[in-house]
């Protein structure tokens, strides 16, 4: 069984162009991510998933492997599909770019030690949210599951609605996600479902269309750097472990 991770890093951001290049203590923030994936033993390897040029001169400059992907990608698991027609593996995992605070032990939580029966295998951790700012948030997608820890839904929205009881615990979708090759090629060959434009998560393309995500809960939090404020958060919390 192989198994890379794939870091998506996309220049045109609209609320921080060029963030994957953004300054954290004399490097990129690419640089910490794809750093800490390195330490996870059972990824084969790593590859950084870009569209631009720089990223790539960058990824040269730091000796990062990386995997030139079409502009054209609207969404991170597109950018993975395309590396999975260049680079063979039995499953990729995608570990986002904007979140330089990952924990390579949330790494071992998903990644199986061997190969799933389910040739459309799709997996994601979740954080349980310990505020409630958090739970009302648009940006937090929180996910409901089944008994088996499956994904019912995942929505923007608090769900589900606390009417008869407050005895459960509000999750969250992480960065941290896994993908067999047959589901990357389901997902590139199958139309956006209604749910997944709604929400604006693709990993609803699965479940709209009849497929399991399992959602496996991961202690380890980290801070998605979206503004100025949060890489000035992230720089301090990294000075701090140096």
């Amino acid at each position: 069984m192989k198994l890379i991770g794939v870091i998506p890093a996309r220049y045109a951001s609209t609320r921080m162009p060029g963030k994957p290049l953004a300054d954290i203590l004399g490097k990129p923030m690419i640089w910490w991510v794809y750093q800490e994936a390195k330490k996870c033993k059972k990824l084969d390897d790593v590859f950084i998933a870009t569209d631009d040029e720089r990223i790539a001169e960058a990824c040269r400059t730091y000796g990062m492997e990386y995997c030139m992907t079409s502009p054209d990608h609207d969404t991170p698991t597109g950018r993975i599909w395309e590396v999975s027609t260049k680079v063979e593996a039995d499953l990729y995992l995608q570990i986002m770019g904007d979140e330089p605070l990952i924990n390579v032990k949330a790494f071992d939580l998903i990644l199986p030690d061997t190969m799933p029966e389910d040739p459309y295998y799709v997996a994601v951790l979740t954080n349980r949210m310990e505020h409630p700012a958090d739970v009302i948030d648009f940006s937090n997608q929180k996910v409901v599951t089944n008994a088996a820890r499956e994904i019912l839904m995942i929505s923007r929205s608090p769900i589900p609605y606390p009417k008869g009881t407050l005895d459960f615990e509000y999750e969250k979708v992480t960065g941290i996600q896994l993908y067999s090759r047959r589901a990357l090629a389901f997902y590139h060959e199958t139309p956006k479902s209604i749910l997944e434009k709604a929400e604006e998560n693709d990993m609803m393309r699965f479940v709209e269309n009849g497929h399991k995500v399992h959602a496996i809960v991961s202690p380890y939090k980290t801070v998605s750097v979206d503004t100025p404020k949060d890489l000035a958060l992230v720089s301090e919390i990294l000075k701090g472990k140096e």
